[in-house]
């Protein structure tokens, strides 16, 4: 039944739009018999769309919850200032504290700085953004974006979002000693922009040895936002990189 009711509605949707083949693809999936074959699968936005074209009650509350957020989003495009605000309350509703949710609205602002200053010299959003936000890192965290990651044990999740604040600090001015000067020495292109980000990731680099020199403890933790209580710490006690101090 299964699959005579995902038959009719992808008639359904090809009759909507035409486009199906954008909304599903096809890889091969082991079955029961341990065999693979071609199975429809979707991504989350494409399974959206599904759900649009649903004719069941159960469904509704879907297609609701759809309709809100976009009439949220044409609010936003109206009035920015509202992002900000939702963004802060989403915070709040997931436990983090004021004082960590005003470092990451303040790493919001210093991060779109950098990204208009990469814009003004013309690095290409996407994959030359990434190269450079991971040179960054590597020069002031002494590991990749990757490898920061997998120390937090994060897949998709926002690594900004489980950084402590004193983690947001540091990666804050990387990103604006980047920004800094490549404002002055105007870059001409990715490659340029590439050793910018290298020597704006390493003033940040080396004041956070500084003061774990004077600290004795580690900056870099491997705290994420299943405990948010532990990003406040901040820092964590040399030799013990995995666990923030109660």
């Amino acid at each position: 039944r299964a699959a005579k009711y995902w038959s009719v509605l992808k008639n359904r949707i090809r009759k909507e739009s035409n486009e199906l083949t954008t909304i599903c693809s096809q890889l091969k999936m082991p079955a029961a018999d341990g065999k693979h074959y071609k199975t429809d699968v979707a991504d989350t936005e494409q399974l959206l769309r599904i759900i649009q074209s649903i004719p069941s009650p159960k469904a509704e509350p879907f297609k609701q919850w759809l309709a809100r957020v976009g009439s949220e989003r044409l609010d936003e495009m109206a009035d920015p200032e509202l992002s900000f605000d939702r963004a802060v309350a989403t915070y709040k509703q997931k436990g983090y504290s004021d004082n960590w949710i005003n470092q990451r609205v303040k790493s919001i602002q210093v991060r779109k700085g950098l990204t208009d200053e990469w814009d003004r010299v013309g690095i290409k959003k996407g994959q030359e953004y990434a190269i450079l936000t991971d040179e960054l890192t590597k020069a002031w965290a002494d590991r990749s974006v990757k490898e920061y990651k997998q120390l937090k044990s994060l897949k998709k999740e926002n690594l900004r979002d489980n950084m402590s604040d004193i983690e947001l600090i540091f990666n804050m001015l990387a990103e604006a000693s980047t920004k800094e000067i490549s404002e002055t020495e105007n870059p001409a292109g990715f490659q340029e922009s590439k050793q910018v980000a290298r020597r704006g990731g390493t003033i940040a680099g080396d004041a956070r040895k500084a003061l774990e020199k004077e600290t004795k403890r580690k900056v870099i933790t491997a705290s994420n936002a299943l405990n948010t209580k532990q990003l406040d710490s901040g820092f964590v006690k040399d030799g013990d990189e995995n666990t923030v101090p109660n």
